[in-house]
C-alpha cells in the first residue's frame, strides 16, 4: 500500500484497506514466512527445535505469551524479533494518543474527529519499528504508569471538570494500542498492579480514577519471567497466569558449538582485535566449557543461572588481555594463550551468584577452579587418561614431561608479558611436549600448538602430576616433589 498517496480516511477506504488485529497480523505474516521457508527469528541459536516452534504455535494460536527462563536466555531478544512479523506500516488517525484505527476508532478524540471531518479526516502511518513498547516491572511501577490517571493540568488548560473523560492521561498500555507490549520480569510487578491487567487481557476494559472506559485495546502482550523470582521476590498471581495463553520455557545452549556461535555473534569486537589477535579453536572451546562448568558447579547457585553474557564478556576480556599483552611487549600481532584466561576472572566473578560454600571459598578461587575444571574436561577428550594407580615399572604417556620438570633445579616460569618469540621458545624447550603432541595430536594447526602445550601443563597440574603457582608477573610450573627430593 502506498502510504505516500493516502493521507485521508476517504483515500484509505478507496484503497481497499482492511483492518486487521495485531494478533491476526502476526499470524498471517508468520504463515507466509513459514511457507516461504524464511528464518523468522534470525540470530537466535539453539532454540530451533525447542523454543521457536512453541513460540510460533503460540503466535498461530493468537495467544498472549509468557517466556519463562533464567537470565541470559534471549527472552527479550525473541520479543523484539517479533517486530519482523508485523506489516511495514499501518494507518492511524493523525493526533491520536492511542494509535486509533481509522476504520475502527475507539477514543473520544478519534470518534469526534471522524464525526466532524468524515472522509477528510487526516491519517498518518506508523512504522513497525515504532510498534514495540517495553516496561521493566519494578516494585515502584504504578497504575498511572501503565494504565493512566487524571491529569489536573490538562483539566485546567482545557477548563474541563474532572467528570469529563478528556482529562485522562493514558498510560503505557493504552498508548501501545496495536503494538507489541512487553513486560519484563513480571513477578516483580506488585500483585495489585497485576490485578489491573486482568480485564485488559480478557475484556478490554480499563478503569482510571472511577472512569469505566470500554477500550477494546488491540495489543500483543508478551511477558518475561525468571522462575527464581517466583520464590525470592514475588510471583505471578494465578488469575493473571490463567489469562496468558502460552507459557514457553527457555533454556541455555545445549552444547559448545551453539554457545560459540552465540558468543561470536554478540561479542561486538573492535576491528583491531579481530585482525591482530588469533584465537585458536581450542581456546574458544575452553571459554565455553568454563561456562558449562559454572552451570554444574556446587559453588554456584543453579537456580539463579549463569547467563550467556558470561561467555560474551569473558571473551571480550580474553581478547583485551591478549591485546594489552601485545601492546606491553611490542608485538603487532599475537595468539591467545591459556595464561590469558587469568584476565577473564573479573567477568566470571561479576556474573555468578555463589552459594554459602562458594562464599567461603571466595569468588576468585571459584573462578580459578572453573578454569581448571574446564581444562580437565577438554584434556580428557584429546589425550590419554591420567591413571591414578600405575603398575611398578610401567611407563605412562606423561612420564617424560614430568621428568623434565623434575630435573629443573628452579621452577619453569611463563611470564604474562612475554614476547611471542620468547613464549614459543620457552615451550619449545620442553621437548617431551613435542613428542606427546606428535603422538596424540598430530594434525593440530600451527596457531594451536603453543596453546595446547600450555593446556597439557595446566591439565597435569589438575591431575596432581605437576604443581602451579601464580605470582604477580606470571605462572610457575614445577614438579611437586622435585625440590623435596633434591633437598634429601
Amino acid at each position: 500500500m502506498n502510504k505516500e498517496t493516502i493521507k485521508t480516511l476517504g483515500e484509505l477506504k478507496k484503497s481497499g484497506y482492511i483492518s486487521k488485529s495485531i494478533k491476526d497480523e502476526l499470524r498471517d505474516n508468520l504463515i507466509q514466512k513459514i511457507k516461504n521457508k524464511e528464518t523468522v527469528f534470525e540470530g537466535v541459536y539453539g532454540y530451533e527445535n525447542t523454543v521457536i516452534p512453541e513460540l510460533e504455535r503460540a503466535i498461530l494460536s493468537r495467544h498472549n505469551i509468557n517466556l519463562l527462563g533464567l537470565r541470559g536466555q534471549a527472552k527479550t531478544r525473541l520479543a523484539r524479533l517479533m517486530l519482523n512479523l508485523l506489516d511495514d506500516y499501518i494507518p492511524y488517525v493523525t493526533g491520536s494518543e492511542i494509535n486509533d484505527d481509522p476504520l475502527k476508532p475507539m477514543s473520544r478524540f478519534a470518534i469526534e474527529l471522524i464525526g466532524a471531518k468524515g472522509d477528510s479526516t487526516p491519517i498518518s502511518w506508523l512504522h513497525r519499528s515504532d510498534r514495540f513498547a517495553e516496561k521493566l516491572a519494578t516494585p515502584d511501577v504504578t497504575i498511572a504508569d501503565i494504565i493512566g490517571d487524571v491529569d489536573p493540568i490538562k483539566a485546567a488548560n482545557l477548563k474541563l471538570s474532572y467528570a469529563d473523560d478528556r482529562v485522562i492521561h493514558y498510560g503505557m498500555i493504552p498508548r501501545a494500542n496495536r503494538c507489541i507490549f512487553v513486560i519484563n520480569e513480571l513477578p516483580d510487578l506488585q500483585a495489585r498492579i497485576q490485578v489491573a491487567l486482568f480485564n485488559i487481557l480478557q475484556e478490554g476494559d480499563i478503569q482510571i480514577r472511577g472512569f469505566k472506559l470500554r477500550l477494546p485495546l488491540d495489543i500483543q502482550f508478551l511477558f518475561t519471567a525468571n522462575p527464581e523470582d517466583y520464590t525470592n521476590r514475588g510471583s505471578i498471581v494465578t488469575p493473571l497466569k490463567d489469562r496468558i495463553g502460552s507459557q514457553i520455557l527457555t533454556h541455555y545452549p545445549e552444547n559448545i558449538e551453539i554457545a560459540r556461535r552465540i558468543t561470536a555473534q554478540e561479542s561486538n569486537l573492535v576491528a583491531n582485535q579481530k585482525s591482530n589477535i588469533i584465537v585458536p579453536d581450542i581456546a574458544r572451546d575452553l571459554l565455553e566449557q568454563i561456562v558449562f562448568e559454572a552451570r554444574d558447579s556446587d559453588y554456584i547457585d543453579a537456580k539463579s543461572g549463569v547467563s550467556a553474557r558470561l561467555s560474551i564478556t569473558a571473551f571480550q576480556n580474553l581478547l583485551s588481555t591478549a591485546e594489552r599483552r601485545a601492546l606491553v611487549s611490542g608485538d603487532n600481532k599475537t595468539t591467545i594463550r591459556l595464561s590469558d584466561f587469568v584476565g577473564i576472572i573479573p567477568a566470571i566473578t561479576g556474573k555468578v551468584e555463589l552459594v554459602y560454600e562458594g562464599e567461603q571459598e571466595g569468588a576468585a578461587s571459584v573462578a580459578y577452579s572453573l578454569i581448571g575444571n574446564a581444562v580437565k574436561s577438554l584434556f580428557v577428550g584429546m589425550f590419554p587418561a591420567v591413571s591414578k594407580l600405575q603398575k611398578q615399572g610401567a611407563e605412562g604417556p606423561y612420564d617424560d614431561v614430568v621428568s623434565w620438570f623434575f630435573n629443573q633445579k628452579e621452577g619453569f616460569e611463563l611470564l604474562d608479558d612475554l614476547r611471542n618469540k620468547d613464549y614459543e621458545n620457552l615451550l619449545k624447550a620442553i621437548s617431551p611436549l613435542d613428542d606427546l603432541l606428535g603422538e596424540y595430536q598430530p594434525n593440530i594447526e600451527n596457531n594451536d600448538i603453543c596453546f595446547i602445550k600450555e593446556l597439557v601443563l595446566w591439565a597435569l597440574v589438575e591431575f596432581k602430576l605437576l604443581s602451579k603457582q601464580r605470582f604477580s608477573k606470571g605462572t610457575q610450573f614445577k614438579d611437586p616433589y622435585g625440590n623435596f627430593i633434591s633437598g634429601l
